[in-house]
C-alpha cells in the first residue's frame, strides 16, 4: 500500500491530467481538508506498518495520497506545515537500492521512450511487495523490505520459510543480491475481469503478521533484477530459471517496437496468469553498475499501468433528474475521469432516497467504475468533504399523468417527455435529441407537448443550432410523422400499456381506444386490473383529452371524429 515518494510523485503526475483543476478553495477550506486527509492517511499507515492491516482498498489509497500531494501542492502558500507520515522505511540498509519505476501514461509515450533503444524486454508488472534477496556462500542470508528505497525491515525469518524462494543458490548467484516481488499465489487469474483483489495489502499482512508456514506457501517470489549480475538478459533469466526462479524467464519477452509491448500486455491483461498484475514493465537489457542505483533514478525501465478498473472522482454537482413518467433520478457531475477508454464526467446514483443512503455531496470522493456496457457506476464514497451543502430535491408531486403542459416547475419532466416521444421507439424524429427539444422549446414557448407541429419551416430555420439544411430536415419529420398510426401516438401521450397490449388491442382510431372498458383492457397480454385501472384514469385525464382534440383540430387522421 504504501510506496516511496518518489513512486507517489509519478503516480501523482499519471494522474495530473484528470486532476489538472485546483479546487476553488479559501485558505481555511484547504487547510481543514487537507489537514483532515493528512490524518486520515496517517491512521492508514499506522494500521498498515504496525499492524499489517489494510483497511482501504490499495488503489484507492493510492489515488487519494496522490490527491493529497495534488491539493498541497495547488494551496503551497496556504496549506499546513506537512506531517510526516510514518515511514515506510525501516533500519536495515539495502545491499543495493531499489530505484522504484517510472509510470508513463499511455502508448505514445512509451514510444517515445522506447525511441533510440535497443535489446528491449517487457515483463508482467507484478503487483505485491518488493523485496531484496541476499545470498553469501550459496545460502539466503537476508531479506529486506523495499522500504523507502535505502533501508527497509528485516523479512529474513519469513521468507526463510516460504517455499517458494530457494534457500541455496550455486554459480553466479553464490554471492549475489536480487530484487523481485512476493506475491500471492493465483490459479488462472484474470486480471482484466477479477482486478487487484488487494493483493499487494494481503502479501505485507502475512509478512507483518504472525503467520504459520502453511500461509506462506501461498506467496510465491518473482524476480526482476540482478544487480551487477551478467552482461544480458537472457543469460540472466536463464540462470535464474535454472536455480528455481522459473518465472521471470516464462515472464520475459524481447520487443523491439511499442506494438510488441502493447501486444503483451492485452495478453497479460485478458489471460489466466499465476499472480495480480497492474501493467508491464519495459526494460533495457543492460543496467548500470548497482552503486548508481538510487531511489527514483531507474531510469533504464519504465512501467506502463492496465487501464484503471476503478478510479477516484471528485463531485462537482448534484442534479435531479425528472423523467417522462415523473420519477426523479439523482446524477452526480464529476471532474472528468478516465475509465478504459471512456472519459467520465457523470454517474446515474438512482433515486432520490438512495442519494441519501449514499450521503454523497458536491466536494465528496467517490470510487467510480463501469458496469455491464460501459455504464459509470459508484462502488463506494471514500472521503466525505468538510463543507457538505446538499442541494433541496424538488418535491414528488410529479408522476405519469404531469407536465403534459409547459410550466416552470414542470421543465424537466416537460423535456423529458419531449426526448420520449421523438426516440425510435415511439414517433422516429431523427436529429432532434435532447439539446435540439431544448432550444425549440426555449426559442418557441411551447405550450404542450405536440406544439412543435405547429411550427413553420422558417421558424425551426431561425432557431439558434438549427442551420438551414437542418431546419429543412427537421421541419420535413415534423410533417411525415402527421402519418405515424395511433398507436405511436398513445405511447407519445404515455399511454400506460406495454407494447404487447397495444398490438393486441388492433384499435386503429381515438374514438375506438377511448369506448374500450376496463374489463377490455383486463383480457389483453400483460394487463392485470391495476393496469387497466392506470388505462381507465389515463383515458379520463383533462389533459390527454385536451390533447387528443388539439391533434384532431391538427388533422392527425387517428384523433379525427
Amino acid at each position: 500500500m504504501k510506496v516511496g515518494t518518489a513512486i507517489l510523485m509519478g503516480l501523482w503526475l499519471w494522474q495530473a491530467q484528470s486532476w489538472a483543476v485546483c479546487p476553488v478553495w479559501s485558505s481555511a477550506r484547504a487547510h481543514e481538508e487537507i489537514s483532515r486527509l493528512q490524518q486520515q492517511i496517517a491512521q492508514w499507515d499506522d494500521a498498515y506498518w504496525k499492524e499489517g492491516v489494510s483497511v482501504v482498498e490499495d488503489g484507492v489509497y493510492d489515488q487519494l495520497h496522490a490527491r493529497l500531494l495534488q491539493w498541497q501542492h495547488c494551496f503551497a502558500d496556504d496549506s499546513p506545515p506537512s506531517q510526516a507520515l510514518p515511514s515506510p522505511g525501516g533500519t536495515v540498509p539495502h545491499p543495493v537500492a531499489h530505484t522504484g519505476v517510472q509510470k508513463l501514461p499511455d502508448k505514445r509515450a512509451v514510444q517515445q521512450w522506447m525511441r533510440g533503444h535497443n535489446d528491449l524486454w517487457v515483463q508482467p508488472k507484478v503487483d505485491g511487495v518488493a523485496v531484496t534477496l541476499k545470498y553469501q556462500h550459496g545460502k539466503l542470508t537476508q531479506a529486506i523490505s523495499r522500504g523507502d528505497g535505502l533501508k527497509g525491515e528485516d523479512w529474513t525469518q519469513k521468507v526463510q520459510l516460504m517455499p517458494a524462494v530457494p534457500q541455496t543458490v550455486a554459480g553466479a548467484l553464490t554471492n549475489s543480491v536480487l530484487q523481485g516481488e512476493i506475491f500471492l499465489r493465483r490459479e488462472g487469474h484474470i486480471q482484466q475481469k477479477m482486478g487487484g483483489m488487494n493483493a499487494r495489502s494481503k502479501v505485507a499482512g502475512l509478512l507483518m503478521r504472525k503467520t504459520s508456514v502453511s500461509d506462506l506457501s501461498s506467496l510465491g517470489i518473482f524476480i526482476w533484477a540482478w544487480p551487477d549480475g551478467p552482461q544480458t538478459m537472457s543469460e540472466r533469466v536463464n540462470q535464474l530459471s535454472a536455480a528455481g526462479f522459473t518465472l521471470a524467464k516464462a515472464f520475459t519477452l524481447p520487443v523491439d517496437n511499442v506494438e510488441a509491448v502493447e501486444r503483451a500486455r492485452t495478453h497479460w491483461w485478458t489471460s489466466a496468469l499465476p499472480f495480480v498484475t497492474d501493467g508491464v514493465v519495459v526494460r533495457m537489457d543492460k543496467e548500470p553498475a548497482s552503486h548508481q542505483w538510487l531511489p527514483g533514478q531507474g531510469s533504464w525501465l519504465v512501467a506502463w499501468k492496465y487501464p484503471p478498473v476503478a478510479q477516484v472522482a471528485e463531485v462537482t454537482a448534484i442534479q435531479f433528474m425528472v423523467g417522462k413518467s415523473g420519477k426523479i433520478a439523482v446524477v452526480a457531475t464529476l471532474a472528468p475521469v478516465m475509465l478504459d477508454d471512456k472519459r467520465v464526467q457523470r454517474v446515474n446514483i438512482g433515486s432520490v432516497n438512495r442519494w441519501k443512503e449514499w450521503d454523497i455531496a458536491p466536494g465528496d470522493q467517490i470510487l467510480v467504475s463501469l458496469a455491464g456496457q460501459g455504464i459509470p457506476r459508484i462502488d463506494d464514497v471514500v472521503w466525505r468533504s468538510s463543507d457538505r451543502v446538499k442541494p433541496i430535491p424538488p418535491d414528488n408531486r410529479f408522476n405519469s399523468l404531469t407536465c403534459f403542459f409547459a410550466s416552470a416547475s414542470c421543465q424537466e419532466q416537460f423535456i423529458s417527455r419531449l426526448v420520449w416521444l421523438g426516440s425510435g421507439a415511439v414517433l422516429k424524429l431523427d436529429g432532434v435529441g435532447e439539446a435540439g427539444w431544448r432550444a425549440l422549446h426555449q426559442q418557441h414557448h411551447f405550450e404542450h407537448i405536440f406544439s412543435w407541429l405547429a411550427l413553420t419551416q422558417e421558424q425551426i430555420q431561425h432557431t439558434p443550432g438549427f442551420a438551414k439544411a437542418k431546419g429543412e430536415q427537421v421541419w420535413h419529420q415534423f410533417n411525415l410523422v402527421r402519418k405515424q398510426p395511433l398507436i405511436r401516438w398513445i405511447q407519445a401521450l404515455g399511454i400506460p400499456l406495454p407494447l404487447v397490449a397495444l398490438n393486441a388491442s388492433g384499435d386503429r382510431s381515438w374514438r375506438q381506444l377511448s369506448g374500450r372498458t376496463e374489463l377490455y383492457w383486463q383480457q389483453l397480454p400483460a394487463v392485470g386490473p391495476r393496469r387497466a385501472r392506470q388505462v381507465m384514469t389515463w383515458l379520463d385525464n383533462a389533459e390527454v383529452k385536451q390533447l387528443s382534440h388539439w391533434l384532431a383540430a391538427q388533422q392527425i387522421e387517428s384523433f379525427i371524429p
